[in-house]
């Protein structure tokens, strides 16, 4: 899918560009307009959508699965070698306990790592339109995508809102290179 960027130098601006869009029927829901900026500015600022996330689940999958790792390493390997000492049971339980703790924390903390890459869209193979001001200069910018008629409508909207450059996706590629 095509993208364009609009560069601008105000928060102000930025904003109503980003109105301009949504009153023009691009839907941020849909991913139609995303918003660029080097500094961090709180969420929703320029009216754009905030992705529902679901990085709570990936640290419960991975200490589910370090658990019955934990279970299935301790009871196995006691079942597979049994060492019989004094008349006591070959699952011991104690060693079981802190073997099965550890792997339920080891799974939760890689498939957190994990969940955070996924969730954060890393590494962004893609790429996309992009302008080095962006995060040099300070500039805001406003990555709209869509087909060639509707990035028409969005570059007029941002010339008409006062942008500083428009960037189409070829020349953004040359810049970067």
């Amino acid at each position: 899918m095509a993208q364009i960027l609009g560069l601008f130098k105000t928060p102000e601006l930025a904003a109503d560009a980003a109105q301009a869009l949504k009153n023009a029927g691009f839907d941020p829901h849909k991913g139609d307009y995303d918003i660029l900026t080097g500094c961090p500015y709180p969420e929703e600022v320029f009216g754009e959508h905030v992705a529902p996330h679901r990085l709570f689940i990936f640290p419960i999958i991975g200490a589910i699965c370090g658990f019955v790792a934990g279970i299935l390493i301790t009871g196995g390997m006691q079942i597979t070698y049994p060492m019989i000492t004094g008349g006591k049971p070959i699952l011991s339980i104690p060693p079981m306990v802190i073997i099965t703790y550890e792997g339920t924390m080891l799974g939760a903390i890689i498939f957190t790592i994990l969940g955070t890459l996924f969730e954060s869209r890393l590494p962004n193979l893609e790429g996309g339109v992009y302008d080095p001001r962006i995060t040099t200069d300070g500039f805001i910018g406003i990555v709209a995508q869509g087909s060639p008629e509707r990035l028409a409508e969005a570059e007029a909207i941002f010339q008409r809102v006062g942008a500083e450059d428009v960037v189409r996706e070829a020349a953004a590629a040359g810049r970067a290179g």
